[in-house]
């Protein structure tokens, strides 16, 4: 052994450990993003093993996702939604939330604002959109231009971020369509007369009101019982639509009590009902996502519509909360193909056969119940019918 290592030079040894030194530094001074920690494994079919398969998952498909054409800053500008913004990075608007960086240093991280510049960089290999002043911090790409401020202080609210989707085309079928039951619309109290004995009232006509009413509310919605919304598959009635007409104001309890309409949107009419006023509004915080389950369904229903809804217009489909589906739950429209005759099959005979069905459009779910639910449509390639398909995207 001696004389193996006497043959080995001092400078040939001081070289081997400047190499291995060297070595260590290198592997110490990695940076801590790149570093795989080991964690420990969880039990076999545990919720934090599901749950880091599919975040995994959801990051994969959106990285796929993204647009060619994609623009590497936007400006955001008033009248914007976040829905359109998402639709200039991905072919997939939904993934959106898989991309954007939750930065913990701001106070609604999740909000953007006119004026906020958005860029998309990749961090560890993952696409983000960071907001400007986030950008600098990661330090990926060229600084934005600097702006000079004079002393002062700034306030955003929620009401000043841009929204989810328009607002304005939903907000009218929030608190007023509503869905019953026969039952539901048989015990609410009725218009039974009014002042004057007219037969068609409006906004300051005094009317009478009979059946039970809760002395605790002097505030009530009018509406009409419409149509029957029935399951095309089942045949089931799932509920009555309720047309809204108005609201009244009870002044005078008793049989009949006494009441005036202080506002309508359309004529009242003797034998319209009375039902609690819902003060459901929409959340601009939240953002359009799959279901957590496949759903299959159909369209029962166009309110307001003759033939057939185009984008940021309104449908019904036969699906609701016993179904799984929750507002903000997105879903594709499909047309049915049409049937045709093939006079040129191998046989010679006329054969009668099925088209495949076309995808039209995409609805983001808005106001749920038990049996039916309401939905915007935020996408359209084509006129969406009553009775069209919609199911989980994918």
């Amino acid at each position: 052994m001696k004389s193996s290592v006497s043959l080995i030079s001092p400078a040939i040894l001081t070289l081997m450990l400047s190499a291995a030194l060297s070595a260590c530094s290198s592997w110490s001074s990695k940076p801590e993003e790149t570093v795989s920690v080991q964690q420990p494994k969880p039990r076999s079919g545990t919720i934090v093993h599901a749950e880091s398969d599919a975040a995994t998952s959801r990051h994969s498909a959106a990285a796929q996702s993204i647009k060619a054409s994609h623009p590497r800053t936007y400006v955001v500008k008033r009248g914007d939604t976040l829905w359109d913004i998402a639709s200039l990075y991905l072919n997939d608007p939904w993934y959106w939330p898989e991309i954007w960086y939750d930065n913990p240093q701001v106070e609604n991280p999740h909000l953007i604002y006119p004026g906020d510049v958005l860029t998309l960089v990749y961090v560890d290999g993952m696409p983000r959109i960071m907001v400007g002043k986030q950008v600098h911090a990661i330090g990926e790409v060229a600084p934005l231009p600097v702006v000079k401020l004079s002393p002062s202080k700034r306030r955003e609210t929620l009401e000043a971020s841009i929204q989810t989707i328009p607002g304005d085309a939903i907000r009218q079928f929030l608190s007023k369509p509503r869905v019953v039951s026969k039952e539901e619309l048989d015990n609410a109290p009725y218009i039974v007369s009014s002042d004057d004995d007219h037969l068609i009232l409006g906004q300051g006509d005094r009317v009478y009101v009979r059946g039970e009413i809760d002395k605790e509310r002097v505030r009530y919605a009018v509406y009409r019982p419409g149509a029957e919304l029935i399951d095309p598959a089942s045949g089931e009635i799932l509920g009555y639509e309720g047309i809204y007409a108005g609201e009244v104001h009870i002044s005078k309890y008793g049989d009949p009590a006494t009441g005036k309409l202080t506002f309508t949107e359309r004529e009242v009419l003797l034998g319209d009902r009375l039902l609690p006023t819902d003060k459901s509004k929409i959340d601009n915080l939240y953002f359009p996502r799959l279901p957590d389950r496949k759903i299959t369904g159909m369209i029962i229903l166009l309110p307001d519509a003759l033939f057939g809804v185009a984008k940021l217009q309104i449908a019904v489909i036969n699906q609701g909360d016993r179904d799984g589906l929750e507002v903000g739950n997105l879903l594709a429209t499909y047309t049915a193909g049409e049937h045709i005759k093939d006079k040129y099959a191998h046989t010679g005979e006329t054969e009668e056969i099925e088209l495949p069905e076309e995808r039209s459009g995409l609805m983001m779910i808005f106001r749920t119940f038990d049996h039916v639910s309401y939905g915007l449509i935020l996408e359209s390639t084509r006129v969406i019918h009553n009775h069209d398909i919609v199911k989980t995207p994918g």
